[in-house]
């Protein structure tokens, strides 16, 4: 048996909309051992999801998106965000075609080579969220321009930004969402490699 174990005591749904909010009574084994007592816990529940970093290894630039976004209301200057695309993996897609898919729908952008990151928890203290990370080949010259889809209300500016100017923008703290920054930290750790591949002839 794990030594770490929780138990579920009770559950109920409080809101079901974009989200889903539940209401959990719970308890769990502690470090120093034994039980915690039983804690109520707000959870938003929502489907997994998906971002992909559009990178162009060969003219050195990345595709970020900006658009508008309700968390952020609260500092009015702030509520359009500089992000990457991403999206919620659909019934019966898999986590490589939402990446494919929101390329397009976001940004107008074919992916001619993907590559998974790594898989995370965006927010775990309050929300189910566990993105899978994917970095996308894309050719930038033909990159810029309104996207999003209509009926879902996206309004999305799209830009293709040298890699140093998109680094310079992260070290001034010009990109405050957290999917973007994990994944611009690790185009600054394998920027190098990926331009070294393309440039020597990896792929057309």
């Amino acid at each position: 048996m794990s030594d770490f174990e929780f138990e579920i005591l009770t559950q109920e749904t409080l809101h079901q909309g974009f989200f889903r909010l539940e209401r959990y009574s719970l308890r769990h084994t502690l470090f120093k051992g034994g039980w915690s007592p039983a804690l109520s816990r707000e959870l938003y529940r929502r489907t997994n999801c998906v971002a992909v970093l559009l990178y162009d290894p060969r003219r050195d630039e990345v595709v970020l998106i900006e658009q508008f976004r309700v968390g952020a209301i609260f500092e009015p200057q702030r509520a359009w965000l500089l992000e990457i695309v991403a999206g919620a993996i659909e019934a019966g897609e898999t986590a490589a075609q939402v990446a494919c898919r929101e390329a397009e729908e976001e940004a107008g952008c074919q992916i001619l080579d993907l590559l998974e990151i790594m898989s995370f928890y965006t927010t775990p203290g309050g929300s189910s969220e566990r993105i899978t990370l994917f970095y996308g080949r894309v050719d930038c010259s033909q990159v810029g321009g309104m996207h999003g889809l209509q009926e879902e209300g996206e309004d999305i500016k799209v830009s293709a930004v040298p890699a140093d100017t998109v680094f310079q923008m992260l070290e001034n703290g010009a990109i405050e969402s957290g999917i973007p920054i994990i994944a611009l930290q690790w185009l600054y750790m394998h920027r190098a490699e990926l331009r070294k591949q393309w440039l020597a002839g990896g792929a057309d």
